[in-house]
């Protein structure tokens, strides 16, 4: 008897790259509401002109204290740099990880309030339990944003994944205040430039259809991998756009920027992604570093220094401890009044999550680094992680956390 019952076609796999828009300001707007629409800039540590201005208007609720009476980024003066800002500040060119006193030439009546980071993940946690409550299958990519895998999700695949994502965005404003935007598409890379094309507050659905008219025309930059010295690389030859990019010989690219990039870009620029939406991810390493509020002399300044260096180290042991790690790789990173970085590491024969021995070898990396010029960053990583075994011996344990390091001493 012949069969009539045919194989349900799979679904299409829509994958959505979920950003929240301007996320550390969006979350200070919600404490103080009375700045929307106005230039503010997140950045630097807590200032003196902040507190005071809490113990001034101690008694009064926070989005009843006048606007003229917040700090301007005009009046800043320090070596602090931008965490992120309104996007009516960055109609000034102002922008993530750009100097305070830069930004202040370009917008020095923008609000300047600091970082807030305990509130920061506050809200992070937040928007992610509501997103897992809709579609579970969600990779964390950070503070404020994610991936999720909308492909076998009621909803997920209506009008290309918008109805879902309209959804998404309903749940989380409703229970946060705060706003985010959402591309959906075949896969990872392309979801993640999706994202970008209707901020803020948007949604922007791409199928492998719309490669031709919404992917090529972009520049090479937007593809999540293609940094400036590649992207460099490629202007030199003529390649500027996406499209230029996907019409490029693949042995080319090959022979041009070594088989694994090659092929890669080759890839990349043709929409191509197989990679998976991932609920946990190992990482790969953890550090910690801090630019300081004056250039650092490593002979002149070097208690202080030390005592940077010190806890630089205890921060990140603390991290892989609570996190559950182990590293075999440790370095140190500087960054010096040119603004020109170097970074040295070293790996040795066994893991460790230990502050006093992070610190030990990290002191050695710091003797292989030049110090003639005066430091603007310091920064300590982990890397070469393993989750930790409750059998790895704790006589791995080394003396107790000295107060300063040989080299600032």
């Amino acid at each position: 008897m012949p069969n009539d019952l045919t194989t349900p076609a799979a679904p299409l796999r829509r994958v959505a790259h979920l950003d929240m828009d301007a996320f550390y300001a969006s979350v200070e707007l919600l404490r103080y509401p009375q700045l929307k629409g106005l230039p503010v800039v997140i950045g630097g540590g807590r200032r003196n002109a902040d507190e005071a201005l809490l113990v001034k208007y101690a008694n009064t609720p926070l989005q009843d204290i006048p606007v003229s009476e917040f700090p301007l980024l005009g009046d800043y003066a320090g070596r602090g740099v931008i965490t992120t800002a309104t996007y009516a500040a960055r109609q000034f060119g102002v922008g993530s990880a750009m100097g305070l006193m830069k930004a202040a030439k370009l917008c020095p009546q923008a609000i300047l309030l600091p970082v807030d980071f305990a509130q920061y993940r506050h809200y992070s946690q937040r928007f992610k339990a509501i997103i897992t409550e809709i579609a579970p299958v969600m990779e964390n990519r950070g503070v404020d944003e994610v991936y999720i895998d909308f492909t076998g999700v009621p909803g997920g695949q209506r009008q290309g994944g918008r109805s879902l994502a309209k959804l998404i965005q309903k749940a989380i404003f409703d229970d946060t205040g705060l706003t985010c935007s959402v591309g959906v598409a075949p896969n990872k890379l392309l979801a993640k430039m999706a994202s970008e094309f209707n901020k803020p507050n948007g949604i922007a659905i791409v199928q492998t259809s719309d490669l031709e008219t919404m992917i090529w025309p972009l520049a090479c930059r937007k593809i999540n991998g293609i940094g400036p010295k590649a992207d460099e690389k490629l202007k030199k030859h003529g390649v500027e756009t996406i499209g230029q990019l996907a019409a490029k010989d693949l042995q080319w690219l090959m022979d041009t920027f070594g088989p694994r990039t090659g092929a890669w870009l080759h890839a990349a620029a043709h929409g191509q992604d197989d990679r998976p939406v991932e609920t946990e991810s190992e990482p790969v390493s953890m550090s910690r570093e801090t630019t300081f509020d004056r250039d650092l002399h490593a002979v002149r300044d070097k208690a202080e220094l030390g005592a940077i260096f010190t806890r630089l180290c205890e921060q990140v042991a603390e991290d892989l401890q609570r996190k559950g790690y182990v590293g075999k790789t440790i370095g140190i990173k500087l960054r010096f009044d040119d603004f020109k970085s170097v970074t040295r590491d070293m790996t040795i024969a066994h893991f460790t999550a230990d502050a006093a021995e992070i610190r030990r070898i990290a002191g050695q990396c710091l003797k292989r680094a030049p110090l003639q010029r005066r430091l603007r960053l310091l920064g300590v990583k982990v890397g070469a992680l393993a989750a930790l075994d409750p059998s790895h011996a704790a006589s791995e344990k080394s003396d107790a956390m000295p107060e300063t390091g040989w080299l600032f001493d």
